[in-house]
């Protein structure tokens, strides 16, 4: 059966995650999480708001584990490590200024 003609209960559904990070904190925080309509309005507003949004899956589907206003756990963290790092330097490849750390 082709995923076009699945039932509804068998279809994947979109799974997003918001995570939150200031300077300072411990770790991010997950802010918002949710499937199908939940995720596609947490998608959405993120881009609404300039907000990237990446797609990771694997990450999402262990971040969506993770109580919501809760911090991350330490197993998490070298993996969104990672991401944050990414998008950082995403953000400043046009050549704009680095902002001074805290």
């Amino acid at each position: 059966m082709s995923p076009a003609n699945k039932p509804p209960e068998t279809e994947e559904r979109a799974l997003a995650v918001a995570l939150a990070y200031a300077p300072g904190e411990s770790a991010p925080k997950v802010v918002a999480k949710g499937r199908g309509l939940v995720a596609e309005e947490i998608i959405s507003r993120a881009k609404e708001h300039g907000v990237f949004v990446h797609e990771s899956p694997d990450l999402v589907a262990l971040l969506s584990q993770v109580d919501l206003d809760a911090r991350i756990p330490p197993e998490l963290y070298v993996a969104v490590a990672e991401l944050l790092a990414w998008l950082y330097r995403v953000e400043h490849q046009d050549g704009s200024p680095v902002p001074p750390p805290p």
